[in-house]
């Protein structure tokens, strides 16, 4: 009997002990991702100033489109005043990284979630860059380079003549913004058909877009900063598993007929031009849902990259105020 007790006492002892180290290990991440969380706000603030500062040139420059095109065609300035709030902080874009470090504020963390918050957290400071920000508004200004027929040139990717002589769909100005969850989202119909659908304030887009299937923008789609760049840094975990989640259904929708499908995002479209060098850096840490999958011939090959929780040493290593931003508008045709 005594040696019993004894053995439970031990017992005991080392579950004690167990358990006062993982206590320890959660503390300390949850002290890791609280620093990161205040270094993100810091990414997050210092773009805010620098948009309201007018230090991002492409933010300038995409006003500056809006303004012409409002002058060029009235009946679009609505619209064009619309897009160009992307240009400040109460755009679609900047807000989009609020609401995602508002969302991780407000996450219960534990050692089984703490990589994937971490990942995103990293995504998001680089989001932050002014030089990556300034890229990623290269979509809306071209949308408005589209509708001015050629008058406005595009910037940070080829002419929309050149596209056109590369062959593929032309489907219409504003479908570099078709995909992008700021702006919309798919919808699926009862026959299991997803359709492109505006956010309300953007539905004007869609009399230049006409009506746009998944699968046929999968198949046709051409070249958008987000869809090709962007993607990884500025798309929530919670959007991405809405885009696998339609993919995925297209794509048993495409086996069922017999048919093959491949992944919108199974390899980049051609057409980038003159974006900073950080848009073609990959991120510092691959989350469980920012997975790069490829298709060919139907077969799914999917490749992930091991997680890894990286900490930011000072939030100057995030924020890079001398950007390189795309191309100027006198060479951007």
């Amino acid at each position: 009997m005594p040696m019993i007790k004894s053995w439970r006492l031990i017992s005991l002892l080392f579950l004690a002990q167990f358990l006062v180290a993982c206590e320890s290990k959660l503390e300390q991440t949850q002290a890791t991702i609280t620093q990161q969380i205040s270094v993100a706000e810091q990414s997050i603030q210092q773009l805010g100033s620098e948009l309201d500062s007018g230090q991002i040139r492409n933010a300038k420059v995409l006003r500056e489109y809006s303004r012409l095109l409002a002058q060029q065609k009235p009946e679009m300035a609505t619209l064009a005043n619309l897009i160009a709030e992307d240009a400040g902080t109460q755009g679609p874009l900047y807000q989009s990284l609020r609401t995602r470090i508002n969302d991780i504020k407000n996450r219960v963390v534990s050692l089984d979630n703490a990589t994937d918050i971490t990942d995103d957290l990293t995504r998001i400071q680089e989001a932050s860059r002014s030089s990556l920000f300034a890229d990623a508004l290269t979509d809306p200004i071209n949308v408005l380079a589209d509708m001015s027929d050629g008058k406005l040139p595009r910037i940070g990717a080829i002419s929309k003549a050149a596209e056109d002589s590369a062959g593929g769909e032309d489907m219409g100005a504003g479908s570099q913004l078709v995909g992008n969850p700021n702006y919309g989202g798919w919808q699926t119909q009862s026959n299991g058909t997803s359709f492109w659908q505006w956010y309300g304030m953007y539905r004007l887009l869609g009399d230049f877009t006409d009506r746009m299937s998944y699968s046929r923008w999968s198949n046709n789609r051409r070249y958008s900063y987000y869809s090709d760049y962007g993607r990884s840094r500025y798309t929530s975990p919670s959007q991405y598993n809405k885009q696998k989640a339609v993919e995925t259904k297209t794509r048993k929708s495409f086996s069922r007929k017999g048919q093959n499908f491949s992944s919108p995002y199974a390899k980049k479209r051609t057409g980038s031009s003159g974006l900073s060098r950080s848009s073609f850096t990959p991120t510092k840490t691959v989350s469980s849902y920012a997975r790069s999958s490829a298709t060919s011939n139907g077969s799914k090959s999917s490749t992930v990259a091991k997680s890894s929780s990286t900490k930011s040493s000072s939030s100057s290593s995030f924020r890079n105020s001398s950007s390189r931003t795309s191309r100027g508008v006198s060479r951007g045709k």
